[in-house]
């Protein structure tokens, strides 16, 4: 009902089960989009900051990036760890220094490393389906999960860097020089994410 001064009145008395279901389910929607708006923007704030823990390296920087996309993925499912790798190349493109060595711009992603920026959703996607499908996240099983995502940036990357220097060529530049250091960072992923 309302009054003369515009003031909106509710007549008091038990809510039926249907209205408190309603509410209820209102309440339960706003609540889950607010944490995966904050999961999203988390994750991609710990890519940005695993992104400038980098050695550059011509023609693709040496970065803990591919970590951050494991981590990404293991602690926020395919359906976040993507979208926040999403927002993390949005936030890139639209001038905040997020990308290895405080870089941004699409000039990044156009240039001969940016496949293994944009390998970054395909990744986390995959590898976030694989770990939650796991029925035991043991070592062996988080390591081929994470490995799976590995393959799916290095293919990225490569694909974008031979379109500059030829496949033998970006295969001597862009991915032999890493593969030590992500076995390495796949071990560290395995044994973090695992379950004890």
């Amino acid at each position: 009902m309302t009054t003369s001064e515009g003031i909106v009145t509710v007549q008091t008395g038990t809510l039926r089960p249907i209205e408190v279901i309603m509410i209820q389910n209102c309440l339960n929607c706003a609540h889950y989009r607010l944490k995966g708006v904050l999961l999203c923007f988390y994750g991609s704030m710990l890519i940005a900051l695993f992104a400038q823990i980098s050695v550059p390296v011509s023609p693709v920087p040496f970065t803990l990036q591919t970590l951050a996309f494991l981590l990404v993925a293991r602690q926020f499912g395919p359906k976040h760890g993507a979208c926040a790798a999403l927002l993390y190349l949005t936030e890139g493109i639209c001038g905040i220094p997020v990308f290895a060595n405080f870089s941004s711009g699409v000039s990044v992603l156009l240039s001969p490393s940016g496949g293994y920026l944009l390998g970054a959703v395909p990744a986390i996607f995959l590898t976030g389906i694989l770990i939650q499908r796991m029925k035991n996240k043991k070592f062996v099983s988080i390591f081929l999960a994470g490995l799976s995502g590995e393959i799916v940036v290095f293919l990225w990357g490569y694909l974008r860097l031979s379109n500059f220097v030829g496949f033998y060529d970006a295969y001597l530049l862009g991915v032999a020089p890493f593969l030590f250091t992500d076995l390495l960072k796949l071990t560290v992923f395995s044994l973090y994410a695992r379950e004890k």
